[in-house]
C-alpha cells in the first residue's frame, strides 16, 4: 500500500478525483490543511463519485501534525517537484512509502521540500516549456509506477 499526500489542495475535483483513485487502489490518503475547499463540496463530491466512503482519507492540521501522526520518516517520502532531478520511472520505491504533493498554483512549499532529502525529489518527464500537468494526473502517473514496481500487490 502506498500513502498519497496532498499538501493544501486547492481545487475540489482533482482532490475527488484522487479520493476516486484512492479507492480503487486502496491507497491512503492525507490531506494536510489548510485546504482550500469544504470537504462537502459539491464538486469534490461529483468528481468522488460514491468512492468517498471506500476510500481511506485523514485530514492533518499542519505537516507537522502529519508527521507526527504517522510517524514518517523522510527517507519515506518522494516528492514531486518542478525543482526535482531524478525520474519515478529511475528510482525504487517501496511500500509504504509516502508520494507527497503540493497545491496546483504553488506547488510544494520550500520549508515542506527541504524536509525530504534531495535525491527523493521527483520531477515527470513532459515537453520542454511545459510547466507541470494536472494535480490527479500527475498522483495517478507516480502513483501507479510505485505501484507497478511492487507487482500491484
Amino acid at each position: 500500500m502506498f500513502n498519497i499526500v496532498l499538501v493544501h489542495p486547492e481545487i475540489p475535483p482533482n482532490t475527488g478525483n484522487v479520493i476516486r483513485l484512492c479507492a480503487n487502489t486502496g491507497w491512503q490518503l492525507h490531506l494536510i490543511e489548510p485546504l482550500a475547499f469544504s470537504m462537502d463540496d459539491k464538486q469534490l463530491r461529483r468528481a468522488g463519485l460514491d468512492y468517498h466512503e471506500a476510500a481511506r482519507v485523514k485530514r492533518h492540521a499542519s505537516w507537522e501534525a502529519f508527521l507526527v501522526a504517522e510517524d514518517v520518516k523522510a527517507s519515506a517520502c518522494f516528492a514531486l517537484t518542478t525543482k526535482g532531478q531524478r525520474s519515478p520511472y529511475d528510482t525504487p520505491f517501496r511500500p509504504g512509502s509516502y508520494l507527497v504533493f503540493g497545491s496546483e498554483t504553488k506547488g510544494l512549499p520550500e520549508h515542506i521540500r527541504a524536509q525530504i532529502p534531495f535525491e527523493n525529489w521527483m520531477r515527470l518527464p513532459m515537453k520542454n516549456g511545459q510547466r507541470s500537468l494536472n494535480l490527479s494526473n500527475a498522483v495517478a502517473i507516480m502513483g501507479y509506477e510505485a505501484w507497478r514496481q511492487n507487482g500491484f500487490g
